[in-house]
């Protein structure tokens, strides 16, 4: 692929979207190269991605306003629907996807950070929906997603406005779980990412599962969806192995061992 890379790293993966001299704005190309490469990855390997973007500028500018430009109304919501397919499949995906901010986040990649389960980023990093500044509305979820992470009332006014928010204010608000200095941000994304596949891979699927189908149910749908995702986990190997090493643990604190979690 020309403007996607993908590095598999023992049970973790990186993908890295390297449009650079476009500030890896999002154009159809580059949906089409995103969505073969999550189609891609070998679930029975891998237990968690990392989604970053290449250079120290930024992590997605946006989608392409020179592509976007010349659209007709059917074109502008099929491009939309193209957007909001993938950043759905991210969001549903069955692992966990990291997004490592480096830079600008802007429209598009904002929507696209906000697609994943969790969201860190570097000091330098910029947040925002600019649409409406060019007589646009944002089309790839941002005035869904953003709304249920922040709050109705930030999100209205980031997107009325299009105001942009540094890395700090977006901590503050809940739209980034932390910031850190460039250099230190992938080999956090690596270090949460290694974290995260060194767990039952069965119980780390459902938790995500419960978690994004509780949020679309009432709170008695949703502890439905968990009691049978919680029973789903049990008869399997890493269920067994997991309550055996506690078990193990309670009885004699000597014997604690790392659990090598071989399922998924």
């Amino acid at each position: 692929m020309e403007f996607v890379k993908y590095e598999q790293k023992e049970k973790y993966g990186i993908i890295t979207i390297d449009r650079a001299a476009a500030l890896n704005a999002l154009n159809s190309q580059v949906l089409d190269e995103l969505n073969a490469a999550f189609d891609a990855v070998d679930l029975d390997a891998v237990r968690c991605l990392i989604l970053t973007g290449a250079g120290e500028k930024s992590f997605v500018a946006g989608a392409d306003i020179g592509e976007m430009s010349t659209l007709t109304k059917a074109e502008g919501e099929a491009f939309g629907k193209k957007g909001n397919d993938l950043f759905r499949k991210i969001e549903t995906f069955p692992i966990p996807v990291i997004a490592a901010v480096n830079g600008f986040a802007l429209g598009g990649g904002c929507e696209i950070s906000m697609s994943c389960d969790i969201r860190i980023c570097s000091d330098n990093a910029m947040f925002g929906q600019p649409e409406v500044g060019l007589g646009i509305t944002p089309g790839f979820g941002g005035t869904q997603r953003l709304a249920r992470l922040v709050s109705p009332g930030m999100a209205k006014q980031m997107i009325y406005t299009a105001r942009n928010i540094k890395a700090d204010e977006a901590l503050r608000i809940g739209l980034v779980n932390a910031v850190y200095p460039l250099e230190e941000l992938l080999p956090a994304a690596e270090k949460i990412a290694a974290g995260i596949a060194s767990q039952a891979p069965i119980a780390v699927r459902n938790c995500k599962k419960a978690i994004n189908d509780g949020l679309e149910a009432s709170m008695d749908d949703a502890i439905v969806i968990e009691e049978k995702l919680f029973g789903d986990c049990f008869e399997t190997e890493d269920q067994r192995a997991g309550m055996g090493n506690f078990l193990k643990k309670k009885d004699d604190p000597t014997k604690v061992k790392v659990v090598d979690f071989k399922n998924c």
